[in-house]
């Protein structure tokens, strides 16, 4: 059929109530045909819109008292009492217990990351990298720190490859004057642990060409060579 005869076609469906009855009578037929399988599809779509609906619901009732149990316990986390931050104290929960208790909530993602840097400072490294890849953020700079922490973690595992890995994420992260330097600067230690002199010459090559104001371009010029006259360079 032309475009000119499928054009006219169309006009005569809507034109012709005879026309627009055989349409409707050839859709009844399939519906008939096919009533279980459209009858399927179309209740699998009401149970996953209510499903959603009731999920989005029970996450915003508990999203408050997440947030309120998250509030009590920074104070401790950020007075470095770390063990009452982390396990509870007075009643209150501590960041572990809001971490697993409230999943799906915003108070949830956030005990992690507090979670992840208490961890980290105790020494418990296994149990930091969890709750930091547990983490997510939009945020531009928190993101990006998740990702340092996690690098920091496998770095005194004295797993450097790891490490790399991590701080590799964390320093091409929407990059910055400020933090991206410092990832930068821990991206080539890991890379010298790893017995990656070339590419630890270039990450310090990255800082000072690229971030010239910033403090840490001094120690990047005297690691960078240090580390030239140590392959010969």
């Amino acid at each position: 059929m032309s475009k000119k005869n499928a054009d006219e076609a169309g006009l005569e469906i809507i034109e012709t109530p005879e026309a627009l009855a055989g349409q409707i009578n050839k859709a009844e037929a399939f519906f008939i045909k096919n009533r279980k399988i459209v009858l399927g599809i179309v209740g699998a779509i009401l149970v996953a819109i209510i499903g959603f609906a009731g999920y989005r619901f029970y996450i915003d009732g508990q999203e408050g008292t997440a947030q309120n149990a998250l509030a009590s316990v920074v104070y401790d986390f950020e007075a470095d009492s770390l063990q009452k931050a982390l396990n509870g104290s007075g009643g209150n929960e501590g960041l572990l217990s809001i971490a697993d208790s409230y999943k799906g909530t915003d108070a949830s993602n956030l005990a992690n990351f507090y979670a992840g840097v208490a961890l980290l400072k105790q020494g418990k490294y296994d149990d930091a990298i969890s709750h930091l890849k547990s983490f997510s953020s939009s945020d531009l700079l928190i993101q990006a720190r998740a990702q340092s922490l996690i690098g920091d973690a496998y770095f005194e595992k004295n797993l450097p490859a790891d490490a790399i890995s991590y701080y590799q994420k964390a320093s091409d992260y929407e990059k910055n004057e400020y933090f991206t330097p410092v990832y930068l600067m821990k991206l080539a230690l890991a890379q010298e642990k790893a017995s990656k002199p070339a590419d630890a010459i270039a990450t310090y090559k990255r800082v000072i060409e690229e971030f010239p104001l910033s403090s840490e371009v001094v120690n990047a010029k005297k690691y960078m060579g240090l580390l030239e006259g140590q392959v010969g360079k």
